[in-house]
């Protein structure tokens, strides 16, 4: 399902990927805007991932993104307020996150939400899923 003004996991803020993805979320389930669907994982799965990540609650980054900060902003905020990852860190988790679903205790649910969307079993990861559903 297409979501106006929502980026690709595959997106970067600074280094990280899928981080603006998750502000983004944040910011349109503010204005009542994000599709019923992605409700029940805010702050869950990949979001919540990337907060233990970067060691930020989720309600202390929602009031973060409420205030009208940039995404550069935010990721600023949430290396003061949790931590700053070592840039082997961000290359760790930028390639699990990116093959999240590849060969791994994701990869049922992949061919899962595949077979539900009508899909072939053209893509590998989650990321890539995500692309393509939304693509639709």
């Amino acid at each position: 399902m297409k979501v106006p003004n929502l980026k690709s996991p595959y997106h970067k803020t600074g280094a990280l990927y899928y981080f603006g993805r998750m502000l983004d979320k944040i910011r349109l389930h503010q204005k009542n805007q994000l599709p019923t669907d992605y409700i029940n994982n805010l702050g869950k799965g990949f979001d919540g991932r990337t907060l233990e990540f970067l060691r930020v609650e989720y309600d202390a980054l929602a009031e973060k993104v409420e205030s009208g900060a940039s995404d550069e902003e935010i990721l600023e905020w949430c290396y003061a307020t949790g931590r700053r990852p070592s840039e082997g860190d961000i290359y760790v988790w930028n390639e699990f996150m990116r093959k999240f679903g590849w060969n791994d205790d994701a990869t049922p649910t992949l061919h899962r939400r595949l077979a539900e969307g009508g899909y072939q079993n053209t893509v590998q990861t989650i990321f890539d899923y995500i692309d393509l559903d939304e693509s639709q």
